[in-house]
């Protein structure tokens, strides 16, 4: 495993369009899951009037996610291609679930999306790829899926009327040719999933996997500051606390001392562990669980930044954000406070003042001091968190400077933070 370059991959895309299929059938076909349990699932699935649902149930295991047929947490699963070491993220498609997606996504390295051939680019589809590009994934392959059920199936046509779609979308975001690879799949049927489909003997491009093994690596930022955010805390008995989460930046080492922000604390790290093995340190990528002396597990919670005590993470009294609204039933002004997902951390933001409004394909300023900003406005804004948050300039640190907006159980903006101003703690 270690020989193996590590890659995060997200799969995004509209609900029902097939991801956890998707990501079920490049598992069994991997050998990651047996067979027999892909057929336990099935027994089950038609059981309770889901059948087709199987390989979909190997991501979802939480049971209320079975019942209801949707995904709800961003589910973890691994797989080892002849080239590389990925670590899947299946991003929920569904409404309620974008903010999971969001921490899901701002993790990943390149996306999977999955686009229904029967149904083509949906409205979801699209706030998707708009969060996947805000939140700088520049690496994306797109599955057109459900081939098999096209009329008539697998449908040489009908891929090409829903590839014209997906250009328009990945365009008009700012996805380049040389960026996206796009190919035609069963996932149900596994056509061109891990091996060229003799039902699309017009496709001349390459199976999934090999689009896959196709991605590159994205540069580590081992020469930056260590920065790590939170996603749990745990206390394991005999051990002590142990907070788990992904390296972003830097490096992670034993016997570190390490500030841990804005719960302003500083502990040593003792040991670090990745999927249940000692490591000799952690880089950009790793997700891991780590020992660290000196700190309570009650001191510290997911959304808090772990960083080198001589370079610790910035705390914003306030920050400048360039942000494009995606969804807002009504309008944005002066005073508004949604909640801001950045990293882990969600946190309720002020807006203090709207400083310009942007034309959105330019980046040049259209209006200064503008009213209000509504859906489809790009705009540069004043925010002030309304409690600490660790935060960073996204030109400095972009994984921890971009940010999605949350609202009424809906994403209502994104963006990425210009500057900020520090907080003395």
């Amino acid at each position: 495993m270690a020989e193996k370059e590590h890659l995060n991959l997200v799969f995004i895309g509209h609900v029902d369009h097939g991801k956890s299929t998707l990501v079920g059938r490049m598992l069994l076909e991997h050998g990651e899951i047996d067979q027999h349990i892909i057929d336990k699932y099935r027994k089950e699935a038609e059981e309770k009037g889901k059948a087709t649902f199987e390989f979909a149930w190997v991501m979802d295991n939480l049971k209320e996610e079975r019942e209801r047929g949707v995904t709800i947490d961003v589910a973890h699963k691994k797989f080892v291609t002849d080239k590389y070491y990925f670590t899947i993220i299946d991003a929920p498609g569904h409404r309620d679930f974008v903010k999971n997606m969001i921490t899901g996504t701002s993790q990943a390295d390149a996306a999977v999306l999955v686009v229904a051939a029967p149904e083509g680019v949906m409205a979801q589809t699209k706030e998707h790829v708009f969060l996947a590009r805000t939140l700088g994934v520049t690496q994306l392959i797109v599955a057109i899926n459900k081939m098999d059920a096209t009329k008539p199936p697998y449908d040489e046509k009908r891929f090409n009327e829903v590839k014209e779609q997906v250009w328009k979308l990945l365009k008009s975001v700012g996805y380049k040719e040389d960026m996206v690879t796009l190919l035609p799949v069963s996932a149900y049927k596994g056509d061109n999933a891990m091996k060229k489909s003799e039902n699309m003997p017009w496709w001349k491009g390459p199976t999934l996997i090999e689009a896959l093994n196709s991605l590159t690596l994205p540069d580590k930022p081992l020469n930056k500051p260590l920065r790590l955010p939170i996603q749990d805390v745990y206390t394991i008995t005999g051990i002590g606390t142990v907070p788990v989460g992904r390296v972003e930046t830097g490096v992670l080492k034993p016997n570190m001392k390490v500030s841990i922000m804005p719960a302003n604390k500083v502990g040593e790290v003792k040991s670090i562990e990745m999927h249940h093995e000692s490591i000799p340190q952690a880089v950009p990528g790793d997700n891991v669980g780590f020992n660290i002396r000196g700190v309570a597990k009650n001191e510290i919670k997911r959304g808090d930044v772990v960083g080198p005590v001589d370079h610790p993470p910035a705390v914003a009294q306030t920050f400048t954000a360039q942000i494009m609204v995606l969804n807002h039933p009504s309008v944005i002004t002066a005073g508004y406070t949604p909640v801001f997902h950045a990293h882990t951390a969600q946190v309720a933001c002020t807006f203090e003042e709207l400083q310009k409004k942007l034309d959105p394909k330019t980046g040049q300023t259209k209006e200064e001091n503008p009213q209000f900003l509504k859906t489809g406005d790009a705009a540069i804004v004043k925010v002030r968190p309304t409690r600490p948050m660790a935060i960073e300039a996204a030109k400095e640190f972009p994984q921890l400077g971009r940010f999605a907006i949350r609202d009424m159980g809906q994403t209502v903006a994104a963006g990425m933070v210009i500057s900020l101003e520090k907080k003395n703690l």
